[in-house]
């Protein structure tokens, strides 16, 4: 059993060993994601929300070892509330990221993420008001997450952890995301 076990895994890994770029190169890779997103601090009675998001991230690969990406994404992201209240944002995200390849195909990510809001909307059964303005214009969040890549195919999981405030009234309210995505790398 551990022999073909290990037949297995080797066989995958020579599969996937061409996953990773060469130095200098470029990719492009649209993503689907889901979102688990939640608001933190001052707030009270709420709970994750489930979300998607869409979008594509270019890399330039530095070396062996590091690349460097950026990306738009557009995240549905908020909180669920008591009975049926939700707090729906929806926001351009920018995410730069420095990726640490650890392993082969296997990669380690921090960075920065400003994000643009689009969409604020508070709703409470059939009523929904329209908070655009009480949230600050561009929020900024820092990326922490790891990526696989399978042939083409990445599989990437990250949280976003909010540094600045959402509300444009009090301080305390950050965005908080775990997202898990699926996208198809494309070298050009």
């Amino acid at each position: 059993m551990k022999k073909l076990l290990t037949m297995a895994v080797l066989m995958v890994a020579t599969l996937t060993a061409s996953a990773q770029q060469e130095p200098g190169s470029w990719s492009v890779t649209p993503k689907v994601v889901m979102n688990l997103s939640n608001l933190t601090g001052d707030i009270s009675n709420n709970s994750m929300k489930v979300g998607l998001a869409a979008g594509a991230e270019a890399m330039y690969q530095i070396n062996p070892l590091v690349g460097v990406s950026a990306g738009l994404l557009y995240s549905m992201q908020g909180c669920s509330g008591d009975g049926d209240l939700k707090l729906n944002y929806d926001f351009l995200n920018i995410p730069v990221l420095a990726n640490f390849y650890v392993a082969p195909n296997f990669a380690l990510k921090v960075g920065l993420q400003p994000a643009f809001v689009v969409s604020a909307k508070y709703k409470s059964g059939k009523q929904e008001l329209d908070v655009k303005d009480n949230l600050q214009s561009l929020e900024l969040s820092v990326p922490i997450g790891a990526s696989y890549e399978i042939s083409s195919f990445v599989i990437d999981a990250r949280y976003n952890l909010g540094i600045s405030k959402v509300n444009k009234h009090d301080g305390s309210i950050r965005n908080s995301v775990f997202q898990i995505s699926v996208g198809y790398k494309i070298p050009f």
